[in-house]
């Protein structure tokens, strides 16, 4: 295969993705009384429903959407989680039909994949790129860590906010929710977590998550408490919240925290996705390597109350 070839072939894959998604992406425009935004979102299954980033749908205000039809539609907000950045719209009319959700957990380093949105109000616009990394994490705004973001190189701009991630057979992979520099942007996925995300949204709109009220990092443990817990790492305990959960079970700052329900703990967002809807107000195990002893506590855990 010649060089113009292998053009040919890079193009026809891109001009299929484009096809298939680009008319179930949306030009989002948002005016609220203090300040007028935009950014994108996706078509996706359900009744006139669309996926966005929670930044680009932030405080009460009027939400349209265009489409590279010529359409446009009203749209309101069934519901935000701000803490994974993720949104669901509910449009007031006909939309074109919706994208098939992928599982970014079938991606790989080097796959190429196309960015779909409406980047510096330039509606329908389209780049392409690759996987960079996959399982970065992204702190947000709401002060909690999103994790197996998907890196990718191709490029984004203010306003991509909500748009698509594609893979070649023009699933949608990814939402893309952040520009960390040139040549690298981020999506947070579309996999088993953000589908029941979304699925709360729609049904609750809203997700209701547990709090300990602990803060940490990752740490390497030493080897007997290696061998006695079954991880080489822990969460060493920074901070403890006064009168939180965490502070009427007895857990301390300078505990290693190793598991929770037995669910061995490694990082912080190991302990965030183990701190679901159903942990709130139910008895929980905490388990901490502490002066040389393992140590249990039951926690209560509490609704985290969270801007919205």
């Amino acid at each position: 295969m010649d060089g113009s070839e292998a053009l040919d072939a890079y193009s026809a894959s891109i001009v299929r993705v484009v096809d298939a998604v680009l008319p179930s992406v949306a030009a989002v425009s948002v005016r609220t009384p203090r300040r007028a935004g935009a950014g994108s979102a996706s078509v996706i299954p359900g009744e006139r429903l669309l996926l966005t980033s929670a930044h680009v749908v932030e405080g009460d205000g009027e939400v349209r959407a265009a489409f590279s039809d010529g359409s446009e539609v009203a749209a309101r907000v069934v519901g935000r989680d701000p803490l994974s950045d993720l949104a669901v719209l509910r449009a007031d009319d006909v939309v074109p039909p919706a994208l098939t959700l992928g599982d970014a957990a079938t991606l790989r380093v080097g796959q190429l994949v196309v960015a779909l949105g409406n980047p510096r109000g330039l509606a329908g616009s389209v780049t392409a790129g690759i996987v960079s990394a996959l399982g970065r994490s992204l702190p947000t705004g709401a002060g909690r860590i999103i994790d197996e973001v998907v890196q990718t190189d191709a490029a984004l701009n203010p306003g991509n906010s909500g748009g698509a991630l594609a893979d070649t057979a023009g699933r949608l992979v990814g939402v893309n929710t952040a520009v960390a520099g040139i040549g690298l942007g981020l999506a947070v996925p579309v996999n088993a977590t953000t589908r029941a995300i979304i699925d709360t949204l729609v049904r609750d709109g809203r997700v209701r998550r547990a709090w300990l009220g602990i803060a940490g990092a990752q740490v390497v443990l030493p080897e007997p408490v290696a061998e006695r817990v079954g991880s080489r790492t822990g969460m060493r305990v920074a901070e403890v919240i006064a009168r939180s959960p965490a502070d009427l079970a007895g857990i301390r700052r300078g505990d290693i925290l190793v598991a929770i329900d037995g669910a061995t703990v490694v990082t912080t967002t190991a302990v965030q996705r183990l701190m679901v809807g159903d942990a709130i107000g139910r008895r929980t195990e905490v388990t901490v390597w502490r002066n040389g002893a393992l140590v249990d506590a039951v926690v209560l855990p509490e609704e985290l109350v969270s801007a919205s």
